[in-house]
């Protein structure tokens, strides 16, 4: 038997490793299959390369929960070690690893950084009082070994019975860690952690309904549980798969998703760095649904993390899926990670990548391109508002859609309109609608002048369109309501006022006195065409973009609170004159009260109490 102590400065090390990493201490068992993974690949390549007389044999790694004993087994049939090899990798290079992690993570936040360091083995004993090791290398003639170490720096190293090669970890579980007993606790950090894991993992036993061989009913029956697809989907040929399996496999990552991704992206570099993964396009339709758990970070099949804020672009965010890269170090902080060099040139790529794929699409097949565009409008503009490298990609292959369904690319919308729709200072003026059966009078108003309107229904296309201009010379956007149509686009020739100024004056002192909720409306007088309305609403562009600014993002703020429209009476409508030449004050107010109402109740809104008020006059002036 051999005991000594492990050459550290600091007594009681586990402890303090324990107490720093205590926010993930799930992620041990992680850190065991890893190494148990580890050493089962090592073996794989002996056997391959010849360099060894042993047999592959069963390879499966068993995670056994023992509840009687209060202990739990991590067991696998690859390398295993001398007794030479645990002295030098347990009792000595992952200690000094171990210092080296204490003096620069002393006091700060080390979650998820043990094997940075390699500290993955003693993870263990965040939740174990003691833990043996038992292990038989491959080598032949060798003699297996037995380790255990309580925590403290001492520890006791013996020769042991084991009649096949490989290891096996039994963690003695702590008091305060006892939740490690349940099975099903254990069944589900294995499949969050090793789903993917390239060796089988087995735990337990599950029951499942099979046909018998021979037999045409199905029958209940226990086996044992396998947690992982060892071949997932990213590590084969695109070549070789259909998109049966990819959707197939968009399941097995999203049980609980019920709807079908638009397309998939298959990522498969190997210069300048690894990466493999595949990334599906969920619809994103009526609201910013960022889901920011849905793309799973992995290295050589080894779950890191969900949390990929920081890491990839925050509008990538909105894709499903998975990334993964040798390249990406294993056991570190995310805010290790978003500093990262390789990470950061992934990130790039991974934008790349999806770019290419999406001007393809538009290259290849635009009429399929156009029929999943209003799926994947808010995931591009939100690409585009938050990654100018990005936009400078898609505003090759954006779309614009008018009121007609009909779409164009901005050079193509561009070379639409410009003939007709420059106004006098030549400025070239985008019409959009939010809404085309509120907005409807408005757009039929522009398309009377020879005009096209588009259509901007999305979450984001406020934001979107004050992210446009400035790159666009001269050239601004207007929603149809927000001012008459002449004054949206403003020739050279204006109507000639039918009205003296005194009737101007007159018309809109009138009005002025009808108008409710008066410091919500502001009454103009213009001089239109006499097949114009004689009364409109409409609402500032500047300050409604920025009510629709502030919804988005959840504030209510002063613009959100605040109301203010313009009531444009047309001066050259014959109801104009008619209302100047009524001497009976009460028909006039009436006259007056229903055009207001009119226009009020063509923007939804006029409501309650002055909605009945106006049908009730309605009859009357009937």
């Amino acid at each position: 038997m051999q005991t000594g102590n492990i050459n550290v400065k600091t007594e009681n090390i586990f402890p303090v490793i324990k107490k720093f990493l205590y926010s993930d201490h799930d992620i041990f068992l992680r850190e065991l299959v890893s190494n148990a993974v580890d050493a089962t690949q090592k073996l794989k390549v002996l056997v391959r390369q010849s360099k060894t007389k042993s047999e592959l044999g069963d390879i499966t790694i068993d995670v056994k929960v023992d509840k009687e004993n209060k202990t739990l087994h991590v067991i696998d049939h690859g390398i295993g070690m001398t007794a030479e090899e645990v002295d030098k990798y347990i009792n000595q290079i992952a200690f000094s690893s171990a210092e080296e992690f204490l003096e620069k993570y002393k006091g700060t936040d080390a979650a998820n950084i043990i094997g940075h360091f390699g500290l993955g083995f003693y993870s263990a004993f965040m939740v174990a009082s003691n833990v043996e090791i038992i292990t038989k290398s491959y080598q032949e003639g060798a003699k297996a070994v037995k380790w255990t170490c309580d925590g403290s720096t001492e520890y006791q190293m013996t020769e042991a019975e084991k009649e096949d090669r490989g290891t096996e970890i039994i963690l003695h579980i702590a008091e305060d860690a006892e939740e490690f007993l349940d099975e099903y606790k254990i069944v589900g950090l294995l499949k969050k952690y090793c789903r993917f894991l390239p060796v089988p993992i087995r735990c337990g036993m599950e029951k499942t309904w099979e046909k018998p061989e021979g037999e045409e009913k199905e029958k209940e029956v226990e086996k044992p549980r396998i947690i992982n697809n060892t071949n997932p989907l990213w590590k084969q040929s695109p070549s070789e798969l259909t998109d049966e399996d990819y959707l197939k496999f968009y399941r097995e990552l999203y049980p609980a998703t019920f709807e079908e991704p638009l397309f998939h992206i298959h990522l498969n570099v190997d210069y300048p760095f690894n990466l493999t993964g595949i990334l599906y396009f969920p619809k994103v339709k009526s609201h910013l649904e960022l889901q920011k758990n849905k793309v799973q970070l992995y290295c050589n099949q080894v779950f890191i993390t969900d949390q990929l804020e920081g890491i990839i672009p925050e509008f990538m965010m909105l894709l499903h899926g998975v990334i993964d890269s040798p390249d990406i170090p294993l056991n570190v902080s995310r805010s290790y990670l978003q500093s990262d060099a390789n990470v950061k040139k992934i990130s790039t790529h991974i934008t790349k990548k999806v770019a290419d794929k999406l001007e393809e699409m538009f290259k290849n097949n635009r009429e399929e391109f156009e029929k999943k565009w209003d799926d994947i409008k808010v995931f591009i503009q939100y690409g585009c508002i938050t990654d100018e490298k990005f936009y400078e990609r898609a505003s090759k292959f954006m779309l614009l859609k008018n009121t007609e369904g009909k779409y164009f690319t901005l050079d193509e919308y561009k070379a639409k309109i410009e003939p007709l729709q420059k106004d006098k200072n030549d400025v070239l003026v985008y019409l959009y609608a939010a809404n085309t059966d509120e907005q409807h009078l408005y757009i039929q108003a522009a398309k009377e002048k020879g005009y096209d309107v588009l259509l901007m229904d999305g979450v984001l296309d406020t934001h979107f369109v004050n992210m446009l201009e400035p790159k666009m010379e001269k050239c601004r956007f207007a929603r149809v309501d927000s001012d008459i149509i002449d004054k949206l686009i403003e020739k050279e020739e204006t109507q000639i006022s039918k009205l003296s100024d005194k009737e101007r004056d007159s018309l809109k002192e009138i009005f002025e006195k009808n108008v409710p909720a008066k410091e919500k409306y502001t009454v103009l007088v213009e001089s239109l065409s006499e097949s114009d309305l004689p009364v409109m609403i409409t609402q500032n562009e500047f300050m409604r973009r920025f009510k629709d600014m502030e919804k988005l993002s959840g504030q209510q703020g002063y613009y959100g609170n605040f109301e203010n429209y313009n009531l444009v009476v047309n001066g050259n409508h014959p109801l104009a004159s008619r209302i100047l030449n009524e001497e009976d004050a009460e028909k006039k107010d009436a006259l007056t009260q229903q055009l207001i109402d009119l226009a009020l109740l063509s923007q939804n809104i006029l409501t309650g109490e002055k909605l009945s008020q106006f049908v009730k006059r309605s009859i009357d002036l009937l």
